[in-house]
């Protein structure tokens, strides 16, 4: 099987206020690992929120696309620091970017399948020189070009909610929700472009919670721990 998994930069700080948390990085690399010992075949894109977050700067008159470029440059810290823990733990990983930064493979589809078969772990960049090309729709994308299975988003909270369950204790979680729900309701969970695009590839998205050890592998493993949108 081949999944894409999408990991929120949060989760490499988690609670502490370090840019990257190492032992954080740890976790989540240790993680990957026993999904790789089941022989699934891993592509990875990590956000940058630990990093960046464009809106801060774009509030002190920093241009909006300039803010955004700078939230794709972050995505690389993550991947070449999630890339050496990998290979501490003893997976081999290659992280690949578009726009050909020197020290890292540059991508084609075709690089990252052989890869794959190669069990290396792929760590995508979100690099597009597309600054309002949502990380969202860029995983999207890369599941669609990499014939990935379905898709795992790892994030704060562990289902679909009807809005911030952190913020408002009576959100109402979704098991199941359709993409023409998520689109309709504003529920932000993932950005409409990126459903759209799911949606016409027939895509399925898990949503899980990166606080639960096991939320991950039981989502590739079907035990019920997620929401689904399909």
């Amino acid at each position: 099987m081949k999944i894409l998994l999408k990991i929120s930069g949060e989760a490499f700080k988690w609670d502490k206020d370090f840019w990257i948390c190492v032992e954080s990085a740890k976790k989540i690399a240790l993680m990957i690992k026993e999904l790789h010992e089941k022989k699934q075949k891993i592509v990875i894109l990590i956000w940058w929120w630990n990093i960046h977050r464009w809106w801060n700067l774009i509030k002190f008159w920093i241009n909006p696309t300039d803010s955004h470029n700078l939230g794709m440059l972050s995505t690389v810290f993550n991947s070449v620091v999630l890339k050496n823990v990998l290979e501490e733990v003893g997976i081999k990983s290659v992280v690949i970017d578009p726009i050909g930064i020197k020290f890292l493979e540059k991508y084609n589809k075709d690089i990252a399948i052989k890869y794959l078969n190669k069990w290396n772990v792929v760590i995508c960049t979100w690099w597009s020189w597309n600054p309002y090309f949502t990380v969202d729709t860029w995983w999207v994308l890369r599941a669609i070009e990499l014939w990935c299975d379905f898709m795992i988003k790892a994030t704060k909270v562990d289902w679909v909610y009807s809005n911030d369950p952190i913020t408002n204790p009576n959100a109402i979680f979704f098991d199941t929700i359709s993409y023409d729900e998520c689109i309709s309701k504003w529920l932000k969970i993932i950005d409409t472009t990126a459903l759209v695009l799911a949606k016409e590839n027939n895509l399925k998205i898990k949503v899980v919670s990166f606080y639960k050890k096991w939320a991950i592998l039981n989502a590739v493993l079907w035990k019920k721990e997620w929401s689904i949108i399909c």
